[in-house]
């Protein structure tokens, strides 16, 4: 799960594994494989980073 921030400055997690695309519309709209889709006021790429990093913990919990 990546966290993000509505427009209203409320907090919500979003599952990393669901996101199907990311658009600056100017507004950054994250669309899941489900069709929902959040506005969010972090840009496209702090997006990016925030899966970048969530995928690297998740594949360093199994390595030792």
């Amino acid at each position: 799960m990546i966290e993000v921030t509505r427009l209203k400055g409320t907090k919500i997690f979003i599952n990393a594994e669901l996101i199907e695309m990311v658009e600056e519309t100017p507004d950054t709209v994250i669309t899941l494989t489900s069709g929902k889709k959040y506005i969010v006021s972090e840009s496209g790429r702090d997006i990016i980073e925030l899966v970048i990093d969530y995928k690297r913990k998740i594949h360093s919990l199994g390595v030792e």
